[in-house]
């Protein structure tokens, strides 16, 4: 990502320097291949890799960067995973943002120019590719995992998932994820990219670290001015200066009350229309890509383009590199366009419009927001524990790209592509080189313990001190199914003061306790288990996790107990500050914890009591935890379902 500015600042808070740039740690990127050629993986200055490291490289690109390479087929390595050929886009920009080195006179066409540079610019890479362009065979992930776990990866980097969450024991990320916690390793993975859906999140396993997506206060601004002056703002990656900005030009809306015409400026969309030097709205979705209607829209002589969001794109707008002059509006952009165009044509006048670039342009209000595609909790398989953990930036991110963008594929650098894209599979690197930072600073923390500092340190406020919203609707506040935890703060999360830990085989009775069979646990555990064993199985309320989600019945109480490690000062005490529940009484014992040394751990319970009918089944009230000292506050999300 580029050098921060704005609210993107967060990202550099934690001080690279105190972590040597994540010198020394080795992320493993599952994905597709990565054009190993791009300046973002150049190793001038890199270290050498770390003497542990068993790991091979099937590429002649490799370096001190990226040091290993391995492609999977139907779970068999083959060719390259860091070939420059086609299928590498994906793989690319993701890798870049995790670890990428620093590149200057970065931009997309111009926009958002500045200093390229990953989250951990000295981590080194290794490059598993188990996913084509549109997908990942189970059987490849699970080699590939199985591998970084061989070559001794200290992060696993997950950028995809199923549409929805599956049972642990059919889900291949769950599976190979579970081996690499075994071994000390950090799975950071994408939540996934159908929200606003609830329920729809993925890679839900808790001992993954399961990110959405979040926007910047960075525009890649074009306003759209109509015809009776209003203007609406939106944007777009390609601004040609050749463009007159000042021509008033006539709008068309081939699937608007228009028999002729089609939906979602497919190839036959506009057929019977009109569409010569005119500017084309088009709906966004109808199984086209965006910049595939823009490519429609020229080659049917469009002048430009206006896209417009349907409801559940909301209000999250992308700068995308189109290949004629255009502009993205949100839903609400949207139905003020819509309302002007019908009231022009019920009228029998021309609906008209101009659309002017304003350029890369920071301090966007309520930033960071959700973004109205990352996906929701609760999740149906997991029994509770609440998903996603936390989200970070996943809108319009800059990285490495292995092609040129644009119309004829311009480029403004040519010796350098980037490109932006949007997703929680562009959040997650983002995750993944913060991780990273945070295993460079503190060598001996476990996986539990690093994604417990990023999950009780994150914050649930966007830039200007307001509850953080979701981008659905225009004023929404985001709920913690779509939040977890809040935005990722690196520098908070480098000093957390207490950490939740919790070990591999704590999940065993958890598993059973979600009801799975002895041979499904197996399975996902890849040692024998029998649930018999356990005389009390372990609800997952009970799992020492970072946040705590239970459901509970009226007038029922329920004793949830966790324990904490102080890895911050010694001769420190904490106190609980306790946020409560919408009808829960949520009492903390004890209520004070002190900690005489580093490394010292303490235990506590809380009391939650339904005190009241006021949540209707299936109801959700959201309260938190705090552990105050005059150094730290240590947070945990409660949620408590109505049973």
């Amino acid at each position: 990502m580029p050098e921060p500015k704005g609210i993107e600042s967060l990202f550099i808070s934690l001080s690279r320097a105190a972590a040597d740039y994540g010198s020394g740690v080795i992320i493993g990127i599952l994905d597709t291949a990565v054009d190993a050629t791009h300046p973002s993986f150049n190793d001038n200055g890199m270290p050498p890799p770390p003497p542990y490291w068993k790991g091979e490289c099937d590429s002649l690109h490799c370096n001190n960067k990226i040091i290993g390479s391995k492609s999977f087929n139907r779970g068999r390595a083959y060719n390259s995973a860091s070939a420059d050929n086609n299928g590498t886009e994906h793989g690319t920009h993701v890798a870049s943002i995790s670890a990428g080195v620093f590149v200057e006179d970065a931009n997309v066409l111009g926009s958002a120019e500045g200093v390229s540079v990953g989250m951990a610019p000295k981590a080194h890479l290794a490059i598993y590719q188990v996913c084509s362009e549109d997908e990942c065979a189970d059987s490849d992930v699970l080699a590939g995992i199985d591998r970084a776990i061989y070559d001794e990866v200290d992060l696993i980097s997950v950028s995809f998932g199923s549409a929805a969450s599956r049972p642990f024991y059919e889900d291949s990320v769950a599976i190979g994820s579970y081996s690499a916690l075994r071994h000390r390793i950090l799975t950071v993975a994408a939540a996934g990219n159908s929200g606003p859906a609830k329920g729809s999140v993925a890679n839900d396993a808790p001992w993954i670290l399961t990110v959405g997506a979040s926007t910047t206060d960075r525009r890649i601004a074009v306003t759209v001015k109509l015809g009776d002056g209003t203007e609406l703002v939106g944007e777009s990656a390609y601004q040609p200066s050749s463009f007159n900005s000042t021509e008033t030009l006539p709008l068309v809306f081939p699937d608007f009350q228009n028999p002729s015409g089609g939906k979602g400026c497919r190839n036959d969309s506009f057929n019977g229309v009109d569409v010569s030097g005119k500017i084309v709205l088009c709906e966004v979705g109808f199984g086209v890509k965006n910049i595939e209607k823009g490519e429609n829209v020229k080659s049917a002589g469009g002048a430009a383009m206006i896209l417009l969001n349907q409801v559940d794109q909301g209000e999250t707008t992308l700068s995308e590199a189109h290949v004629l002059p255009a502009a993205h509006l949100s839903y609400s952009a949207r139905c003020s366009m819509v309302f002007y165009y019908n009231s022009s044509k019920s009228s029998n006048s021309t609906p008209t419009a101009a659309i002017v670039f304003n350029g890369t342009r920071f301090g966007t209000p309520a930033s960071p927001a959700v973004a109205s595609f990352s996906s929701h909790g609760p999740s149906p398989n997991n029994g509770g524990i609440m998903k996603p953990d936390t989200i970070g930036p996943g809108v319009n991110i800059l990285g490495a790209w292995p092609s040129k963008v644009g119309p004829n594929h311009l480029s403004i650098t040519p010796e350098s592509n980037f490109n932006f894209q949007s997703g929680t599979s562009v959040a997650t690197p983002h995750l993944s080189g913060i991780a990273a930072l945070l295993r460079s600073s503190h060598p001996h923390w476990s996986a539990s313990a690093i994604k417990s500092a990023i999950m009780t340190t994150a914050d649930t406020n966007d830039g200007e001190g307001n509850p953080i919203t979701d981008q659905r609707d225009n004023s929404s506040l985001a709920s913690r199914f779509s939040t977890g935890a809040g935005q990722v703060n690196p520098g908070k999360a480098n000093n957390p003061g207490l950490v939740y830990n919790l070990r591999s085989h704590e999940y065993k009775p958890y598993l059973c306790g979600l009801g799975y069979t002895n041979r499904q646990v197996t399975m996902i555990t890849q040692h024998h288990v029998n649930c018999l064993r356990y005389r009390r199985e372990l609800g997952p309320e009970q799992l020492n996790y970072p946040s705590i989600s239970v459901a509970l019945g009226p007038h029922l109480m329920k004793t949830v107990r966790r324990w904490v490690k102080n890895v911050g000062e010694g001769n420190a005490t904490y106190y609980a500050k306790i946020e409560m529940p919408r009808g829960v009484k949520v009492e903390a014992y004890p209520a004070r914890l002190y900690f005489a040394r580093r490394y010292d751990s303490r235990r506590f319970q809380l009391v939650l009591t339904a005190n009241s009918s006021s949540l209707s089944p299936g109801q959700v009230a959201v309260g938190q935890l705090s552990w105050v000292s005059p150094d730290h506050i240590v947070k945990s999300v409660i949620s408590i379902t109505s049973a």
